[in-house]
């Protein structure tokens, strides 16, 4: 009898952490210059994979969703700045007559642009940490109940699920 508790004992014990959430299933950001890199595992992810991974998580899609619409928002302005600043430098080592309002004007989308992005960068965080704490909670030792019980027969194992 004794061996049969230690080996139902034993296969509940692995079941647990052979169904668990594993630290690769995480994604994990690292700090970098102007921003943060998000990894699972070690591979490196860009806002399309993060957004597939996201889907299973409601709420952490929707917050990725929002954060790559401000990212390309970002990026539009920023491209257009700097479009402007580059052409007319460009004039002006050319030799040709710069527009330096026009620069200016670049600059100035630029400057714009630049807390858009860490509003992204902010929201994708963000959904990260939702994902993250989704898969906490979904592991499957909070959605099993295993109990021993005494029954009209004996000695019972419920596991409820």
């Amino acid at each position: 009898m004794k061996k049969i508790i230690f080996i139902i004992i034993a296969l509940v014990v692995s079941m647990t952490y052979a169904f668990g959430q594993s630290v690769s299933d995480s994604i994990s950001a690292r700090k970098v210059f102007g921003g943060y890199r998000f990894y699972q595992g070690d591979q490196r992810l860009n806002f399309y994979q993060l957004e597939n991974i996201m889907k299973q998580d409601e709420l952490a899609y929707q917050q990725i969703v929002a954060a790559k619409s401000t990212n390309s928002v970002s990026t539009v302005i920023g491209g257009i700045g700097g479009f402007m600043v580059g052409w007319t430098i460009g004039t002006a080592i050319g030799g040709g007559d710069p527009n330096w309002i026009l620069a200016g004007m670049g600059a100035g989308l630029i400057v714009i642009s630049i807390p858009i992005t860490n509003s992204a960068i902010k929201k994708t965080k963000q959904a990260v940490d939702t994902y993250n704490a989704g898969l906490q909670a979904s592991s499957l030792v909070n959605k099993w109940d295993f109990k021993f019980s005494m029954t009209g027969n004996g000695i019972g194992v419920i596991l409820c699920f």
